[in-house]
């Protein structure tokens, strides 16, 4: 497969974000929430960048289905464990396309009275847009294409991947 990004943009990439959020947040011990099963590999190189005091958790949702397009129906799968009331939240993404699934993360957690809650996108698919997210961090814009690589998958394969190719 032909690299979209390679891997040493990525890697740059995700040291700039880690960066930003290291300003971003210290002193304040943020959580981060990564969404499975996408970005887990980003999600590990993105604290490791930041460099700072912080807790992790995971969520699992689905909107795909073994489709390479949105359902339109998101679904929780995994629970966080973590209590995020009065807590920086940070939100970590493999992409962002449609925004559905971006949408009823940031309203389910909104319901558990965070003092704050970023969206933290590896990828945005902004054309690809349903409901207007703000995504504070974002690694890459890239057009609508499915990917693969560095996390993503198509039905499991090519998460190893370490950069992104068009799936």
């Amino acid at each position: 497969m032909r690299a979209l990004i390679t891997e040493k943009k990525l890697q740059a990439g995700v040291k700039k974000l880690g960066r930003r959020i290291a300003t971003d947040y210290k002193g304040k011990t943020p959580i981060f929430i990564g969404i499975l099963k996408g970005s887990f590999i980003f999600m590990a190189d993105l604290i490791r960048a930041a460099d700072i005091e912080c807790e992790v958790d995971f969520m699992g949702v689905a909107s795909y289905g073994s489709s390479k397009r949105s359902t339109g129906v998101v679904r929780l799968l995994k629970d966080i464990n973590v209590n995020v009331q009065g807590r920086h939240i940070l939100i970590v993404e493999d992409i962002i396309d449609s925004g559905l699934t971006g949408n009823y993360i940031m309203q389910y957690l909104q319901l558990r009275k965070p003092k704050s809650v970023e969206f933290v996108a590896l990828l945005d698919k902004k054309t690809a847009r349903k409901i207007d997210l703000n995504i504070k961090y974002v690694g890459f814009n890239i057009p609508e294409v499915f990917v693969v690589g560095y996390g993503l998958d198509d039905n499991e394969k090519y998460r190893q991947l370490p950069y992104i190719a068009k799936g």
